[in-house]
């Protein structure tokens, strides 16, 4: 039996874009006994749960103080998290994705939960200690930006207090689809470019400072959504996974690999325009990730059902062009 059919499942940032890609997922697969958490504001990310099928909804500063009333919680997908690598309110983001955390994980261990996390790649910081989720030596990594390390902090103390193996750290690289739009600086590449190309027939890209990448040619490990939510159930069904996972298609690809299969959707010629990259990103600035997916294959995971192309044009065609949002009840 599956962990899922043993109880309710609770999923934090459902609201958010994999959140809300993820319960897509579970309804898909049959799965609408789900509790849903979510700081809602002031922003449309409600419309991504207006298709969804689920239980009931409590906002995020209420679930701590009223997990006991959600006893028949078994399976965790704590996906909630201020991602902006941006932030700079760093107690904010140490209450908010640190602490928050390990409230969540102890209570999901005492109660014999499972528990699946959304770690991340920005805890790799520029790749210079390597992205090797298999490497036990955590404590050498260097995150760039407080996101990273408040996400660090907790692979720290989880494996500091001996129960990261019990327990799933999913890292994900460069996720895009449906559903993003609501995220403003942090969508994608792709939901950028789409209004871009659409509105002007071309698009803008960063220049390289960086000598051995041309322009456009900086590369990245690009993840459609609809992967790494299916990756994500994978491991979490997956009674012997356990620890630091990397999830992302295992190839990178440069940025003019993206966006050219958006003119191609809109059956527009490739145009793009390579412009300054801002002072304050370029010492911050990754020119290459690769995700290392050897352990999730060791796991049991076949492989991406989704090419980039083959992504790109999915998002374009089914999602950007009409404004939709992932549905059950649609194919």
């Amino acid at each position: 039996m599956s962990v899922l059919d043993k109880g309710r499942i609770l999923v934090t940032g459902g609201a958010g874009f994999i959140g809300s890609s993820l319960i897509w997922a579970l309804n898909k697969r049959g799965y609408d006994n789900i509790l849903v958490s979510d700081f809602l504001g002031e922003d449309d990310k409600f419309k991504n749960l207006v298709p969804l099928r689920f239980a009931d909804y409590v906002e995020a500063d209420d679930l701590i103080d009223e997990l006991e009333d959600f006893n028949d919680i078994r399976a965790i997908f704590h996906l909630g998290a201020c991602s902006a690598t941006t932030e700079k309110d760093c107690r904010y983001l140490v209450h908010n994705n640190y602490e928050y955390t390990k409230v969540l994980a102890e209570w999901a261990l005492h109660k014999g939960c499972r528990f699946t996390y959304a770690s991340s790649a920005a805890t790799y910081g520029d790749g210079a200690q390597g992205m090797d989720d298999k490497d036990p030596e955590l404590s050498r990594l260097r995150p760039l930006n407080m996101y990273g390390y408040s996400k660090h902090l907790f692979d720290l103390y989880a494996q500091r207090n001996g129960f990261l193996d019990q327990i799933i750290g999913v890292k994900y690289f460069n996720v895009f689809g449906p559903n993003e739009d609501h995220k403003d600086d942090m969508r994608s590449v792709v939901h950028k470019a789409f209004a871009q190309i659409r509105d002007t027939g071309s698009v803008s890209l960063f220049k390289s400072y960086h000598p051995d990448y041309a322009d456009g040619e900086q590369k990245r490990d690009f993840l459609y959504v609809k992967d790494a939510v299916d990756m994500t159930l994978h491991l979490a069904e997956n009674p012997k996974a356990g620890g630091l996972y990397n999830l992302g298609s295992g190839q990178a690809n440069t940025w003019i690999s993206l966006v050219t299969p958006i003119f191609e959707a809109l059956d527009l010629p490739v145009k793009i325009e390579f412009i300054e990259m801002p002072e304050q990103l370029r010492g911050k600035y990754q020119y290459f990730t690769q995700a290392d997916t050897a352990k999730l294959t060791e796991a049991g995971y076949a492989g991406c059902q989704w090419s980039l192309a083959e992504a790109v044009a999915d998002y374009v065609k089914n999602y950007l062009t009409g404004d939709k949002r992932l549905d059950p009840a649609t194919v």
